[in-house]
């Protein structure tokens, strides 16, 4: 008997994380996989934030925190958005929840009504329409290609909203693509948006770190916008802490009371421990992101490198995040004896079984003609893997 509700089966599965689990599953049976699948950095989370775990646990940080994190977290991600994104916020203004996913859902529940409208640029991330359908929410999927670097344009943005329109998810540096909006095209779109006061920014910008051409914006910058943005940020992808899961929204205070009220129904505040350490990362040392964020730079002109010598693949060059998104189209049709190459996800499961290299076929993301690829691994790992999907893509015919 399948008593499920309608919302739980109006979802899809996570791709990534079933990717990633396939992955997992051939190294269980023996298999050397090169996993390319994962969104999470491959580096330990600096020392000086266990640390300040061990010591919270030693000091007893053992129970219930305030739902919205604790005033000394709350207080740190204040002084850093004043002194790294030069935007004032109180503390009532900032809500930490379990990982930027949660923010991201919370925001999108505590908004967006039946029928409401959210615009969701393509390529995103794997979740984002799925949250806006289990909010009952109707997502507007607005495509951006790799000849305009996977980023939506002012005029796109204007065509796309209508009286229903809620929200847009905006993130940059964005996952799966690893563009990156610059000042001047942020100022494009908040010039539309100033145009229709009804719209809310959901600005994902978990990746804000991870920057390869100098210093983030926030599309919160703009005056005309800083009350209609929600910025989402976190500590898992900078400070290599994705299995902490402490995520943070600072948004006007009506939108973070909102979702102090949801979460206050479903999880309560995050894991006190795990709050010390996130305050750690934010009010200590800066050096070990520098040096993470290096390292993600050289990986990405390596792996850009490598695949542009791909035959059939059409690869851009990402400014942000750990993720290459090369277009693979030309593969579509070929084929190796009885098995033929449809999709990208096709694609990528020839990939795992035949090269034993782990990628995610870009129809999740809303890009079928693209496959993305983690470079969050080591030049070792990253010089095999490219080598070895070289190899499997040359026997289709």
């Amino acid at each position: 008997m399948n008593q499920l509700s309608d919302r739980l089966n109006s979802l899809s599965p996570s791709a990534t994380l079933a990717m990633s689990q396939k992955s997992n599953e051939l190294k269980a049976q023996g298999v050397d996989v090169i996993n390319l699948s994962v969104g999470e950095p491959d580096f330990n989370t600096p020392d000086h934030i266990k640390e300040a775990a061990k010591k919270a646990i030693d000091d007893n940080f053992s129970r219930y925190s305030p739902v919205p994190g604790y005033p000394a977290l709350r207080n740190a991600i204040v002084e850093k958005l004043k002194k790294e994104n030069g935007l004032e916020y109180t503390a009532a203004q900032i809500s930490c929840a379990n990982g930027a996913k949660q923010s991201v859902c919370n925001t999108i529940l505590v908004l967006v009504n039946p029928g409401d409208e959210v615009i969701v640029p393509a390529p995103y991330w794997v979740s984002y329409p799925e949250m806006v359908k289990m909010a009952e929410g109707t997502p507007v999927i607005v495509s951006a290609g790799i000849e305009q670097d996977f980023k939506i344009t002012p005029e796109q943005l204007e065509a796309a909203i209508t009286p229903k329109t809620k929200a847009l998810i905006l993130c940059s540096p964005s996952n799966p693509t690893g563009s990156v909006y610059s000042k001047e095209e942020l100022a494009g779109l908040a010039a539309v948006l100033a145009k229709h006061p009804q719209v809310i920014v959901i600005a994902d910008e978990i990746y804000e770190h991870i920057n390869y051409i100098g210093a983030h914006q926030s599309i919160a910058q703009f005056p005309e916008m800083k009350e209609r943005t929600v910025i989402v940020n976190g500590v898992s992808k900078a400070y290599a802490m994705t299995g902490w899961r402490i995520g943070f929204i600072a948004g006007p205070e009506w939108i973070v009371k909102a979702c102090n009220k949801l979460q206050g129904q479903y999880t309560s505040g995050p894991c006190s421990v795990s709050q010390k350490a996130a305050e750690a990362a934010y009010t200590g040392t800066q050096e070990p992101v520098k040096e993470m964020q290096k390292a993600f730079e050289r990986r990405r002109d390596l792996i850009v490198k490598l695949a542009k010598d791909v035959p059939g693949f059409e690869v851009n060059v990402p400014q942000g995040a750990f993720y290459l998104f090369p277009k693979c189209s030309y593969f579509f049709g070929k084929s190796k004896g009885d098995r033929k190459i449809e999709n990208s996800d096709d694609l990528a499961m020839y990939l795992l079984e035949e090269a034993h290299v782990a990628c995610v076929g870009g129809t999740s993301f809303g890009a079928p003609e693209c496959i993305r690829m983690s470079y969050a691994t080591s030049d070792e790992n990253i010089t095999e893997a490219i080598r070895r999907i070289k190899e499997a893509l040359a026997k289709l015919k």
